[in-house]
């Protein structure tokens, strides 16, 4: 069987596929290579009967009188994608696991989510007390026996289900990442699945090899790179975890063509030792989210491609495109026919934020007006909500607008761009700013490998700016050196120069490679990491000592904000 493609479908006139049920079943008897794991190659005939057994054994299994919830508690291997497609054929919803959360949490996820089964591992069985799990049969798929089940099941024709044939059916939910709140279960449709494999695909075709080594319980993996190789009949190369140290050598063993990353993962990348092999990789094209300008630029030079980057709400309430006329630090602008109008919004009163003016240095001259809540107006049906949580939804829904939750501000020529997580709001003196804009400031500081901004309290009023940094390898931290570079950068707000800095080994990250700022503010300067403090208003910065720590912990007491460092 010839692979089908996209540009096939499109130049026969065939209609898209609008369900994954339908991207599965079109891999069945295709004898090209679908997945590559380690040292294991599956073609995707392989694949569409190992999900063709497990929609069977899920028929059988699940009640119908109750949710058809699976959950799925895996690292990275390719029993995660046959049951997906297990799931896509069956009409059952995968729920999609953290295996980095713990206890009672991850109980409380499992137990919230209705699922009736969970699938495990040997690696994965000890994360969770079973005995916690009452009504949920949980399944050890290394078991000897749990294989021989699945070998009796029918693997050339899935079972009927109307719900796999529906575009509204749910198919997966995945939390979102926890890095400003409490995770939630955010709902994915197989329509919008299938409308995310079928939509550009990034100019990659049957001849491409995609390289994932994001967690696959994350939406950004399954959305933004398994779905147009299932799709375009392409590759798709599956690692176990990241690994910075072994990226390169993937490239080179898979002959990679494509590949997705999160978070601060390019600068992981490039920290690594600059190899020679890195101008053989065959790359074409790489996407994600929230890499510095910086690192995007470094990564060209050394490997031969800038990756592109885009926005989207993991709820797909909202998404931003950029293209060649996009500022270097712009989200971009909504997608060509977008069924909503994109706007910066005050959330209390819906009022659209005035546009952001700049300086003759780019620097934001109306930082407390322009920035306001990135909003997408008219984009309730783009929702399609967490599961269980009409409180949460509340808060990303205002009559038939879609709030995403991120602070952001717009130019006058329309372009969009980032300003932090609504958690990074701070208010200093009176003055409301967000971290975004000082992060790609502190960015340009060579010595730094990465930096994150966030508020701690102030003892008197609002807050204060506190700095994480990561140093690159090899460097200290020159806190002259530092207050120099910071008189230097004349976008640099009269408000944004950090009060506290700290100087860490390595920020903390969730599974998702994206910093964890809930941590850091929880810290706050009760750290054992070496903490500098600005006195003055002065970018004049001197070790943070016991001493200093005592009088500040005194001043909170004064003014009755004591309680404040404790939340």
């Amino acid at each position: 069987m010839t692979t089908t493609s996209q540009n096939q479908d499109l130049e026969a006139g065939n209609a898209l596929p609008t369900t994954a049920a339908a991207l599965v079943v079109a891999r069945l008897g295709d004898d090209h290579i679908g997945i590559r794991f380690e040292d294991d190659d599956y073609t995707w005939d392989d694949f569409a009967r190992a999900a063709i057994r497990r929609s069977h054994f899920l028929a059988q299994h699940l009640d119908p009188a109750q949710p058809p919830h699976l959950g799925i508690l895996l690292e990275n291997r390719p029993e995660f994608l046959f049951w997906w497609g297990g799931c896509a054929l069956s009409g059952a919803a995968m729920v999609c696991m953290n295996p980095t959360r713990r206890g009672r949490e991850l109980v409380d996820d499992v137990l919230a989510t209705d699922c009736q089964i969970l699938i495990v591992d040997s690696m994965t069985r000890g994360l969770i007390d079973s005995a916690a799990l009452p009504g949920v049969e949980v399944i050890n798929i290394d078991a000897h026996q749990h294989t021989e089940a699945l070998n009796g099941f029918d693997d050339g024709r899935p079972p009927e289900s109307a719900p796999a044939a529906d575009p509204k059916t749910i198919l997966t939910m995945q939390f979102t990442s926890g890095s400003t709140g409490r995770p939630k279960a955010a709902m994915c449709s197989t329509g919008r699945f299938a409308a995310a494999a079928t939509y550009g695909s990034g100019g990659l075709g049957p001849e491409d090899v995609s390289y994932n080594s994001m967690p696959l319980f994350h939406s950004n993996s399954i959305l933004g790179c398994w779905a147009t190789p299932l799709y375009q009949g392409g590759t798709f190369v599956l690692a176990r975890r990241f690994s910075a140290s072994r990226f390169l050598d993937d490239l080179l063993k898979y002959e990679v063509t494509y590949f997705n990353y999160v978070g601060r993962v390019l600068s992981y990348i490039l920290a690594q030792p600059e190899r020679e092999e890195e101008k053989l990789v065959k790359l074409k094209s790489a996407f994600g989210t929230e890499a510095p300008v910086r690192d995007r630029k470094e990564f060209a030079r050394r490997f031969g491609i800038e990756p592109f980057e885009s926005y989207g709400s993991s709820e797909g309430g909202l998404n931003f495109v950029r293209s060649a006329d996009t500022p270097e630090d712009a989200l971009g602008l909504p997608p060509a026919g977008a069924a909503y109008t994109a706007a910066v919004i005050d959330p209390i009163d819906m009022s659209e934020r005035p546009r952001a003016r700049f300086g003759t240095h780019g620097e934001l001259l109306n930082a407390d007006e322009a920035i306001g809540e990135l909003a997408a107006l008219g984009a309730r049906g783009t929702f399609e909500g967490y599961y269980k949580d009409p409180e949460a939804e509340s808060e990303r829904l205002r009559g038939n607008n879609f709030l995403s939750g991120d602070l952001g501000y717009r130019d006058e020529a329309g372009y969009f761009y980032f300003a932090g997580r609504g958690g990074d709001r701070l208010r200093v003196d009176g003055e409301n700013f967000s971290g975004a804009p000082i992060e790609r400031i502190v960015g340009r500081y060579p010595d730094a490998q990465l930096a994150a901004i966030y508020p701690v309290p102030d003892e008197i009023s609002g807050d204060q700016v506190m700095l994480a940094l990561q140093m690159v390898d090899g460097r200290t931290f020159d806190p002259v050196g530092f207050g120099e570079f910071l008189d230097a950068q004349a976008d640099l707000g009269t408000k944004w120069a950090p009060r506290y800095i700290r100087i860490v080994n390595r920020l903390p990250v969730t599974a998702t490679a994206k910093i964890n700022k809930k941590e850091l503010r929880k810290d706050a300067w009760h750290t054992d990491d070496p903490v500098y403090y600005r006195p003055g208003k002065g970018n004049e910065y001197h070790r943070l000592e016991p001493a200093h720590v005592e009088e500040l912990l005194r001043r909170f007491e004064d003014s009755g904000r004591k309680e404040l460092l404790n939340r």
